[in-house]
């Protein structure tokens, strides 16, 4: 079994600053791609940012300059840090990440419970 545990969502005044973590534990072969995501009341989930096990990040066109993902392999980790912070990026973010389990071949999408993110104009 493979769990995603999310950390550091909360309240922040526009202009602010988060940072997220997602820890993955349990029988872990590897891990591929790594990203956050982002639903908003009434919206769908959107992706915010990813990063393939290499280091190559995609970012959403909204975030880009502002929000930067990055991981450590080692501790199996995905960040997301969030500067200038808006309230547009009100929303309950998401880890999610192509894990292979350790007893298996093939990788398999996963999921955190996600954090809640609110910025206050």
């Amino acid at each position: 079994q493979v769990q995603l545990v999310e950390s550091g969502g909360g309240l922040v005044q526009a202009g602010g600053s988060l940072r997220l973590s997602c820890a993955a534990s349990g029988s872990i072969g590897s891990i591929n791609a790594m990203g956050w995501y982002r639903q908003a009341p009434g919206k769908q989930r959107e992706l915010v940012a990813s990063i393939t096990r290499g280091g190559r990040t995609n970012y959403a066109d909204s975030v880009k300059g502002r929000f930067t993902i990055s991981r450590d392999n080692a501790k199996n980790t995905v960040y997301l840090q969030m500067n200038s912070l808006k309230p547009e990026d009100t929303a309950v973010y998401y880890c999610n990440a192509e894990v292979r389990p350790y007893s298996g071949s093939s990788y398999y999408p996963r999921w955190g419970q996600g954090t809640q993110v609110t910025v206050s104009s």
